[in-house]
């Protein structure tokens, strides 16, 4: 299984999208913790979203419409309220 998750930061008013076959525990602490990519922005990473898929093909294709359409757009499409 391969869940598809979408981060948010306060600090930076900014959402990451990813997909992960670790737990959401264990990949929100590697962002926090151990990671020099674009999540090391910020420390206050919180995880708003997840979908879980049985195929990775399928969650890989799902991040990649998420990027393009914009996380926050998609959000809104669906009808997601960050309360954050």
């Amino acid at each position: 299984m391969t869940t598809l998750y979408i981060l948010y930061s306060p600090q930076l008013g900014k959402y990451y999208v990813g997909t992960t076959t670790m737990t959401i525990e264990d990949r929100l602490s590697r962002h926090l913790h151990s990671h020099g990519g674009y999540t090391s922005q910020a420390k206050d990473w919180d995880c708003i979203f997840t979908m879980v898929y049985e195929d990775k093909t399928e969650a890989l294709k799902q991040e990649k419409t998420i990027k393009k359409r914009g996380i926050r757009r998609y959000l809104e499409d669906i009808g997601f309220e960050n309360s954050l």
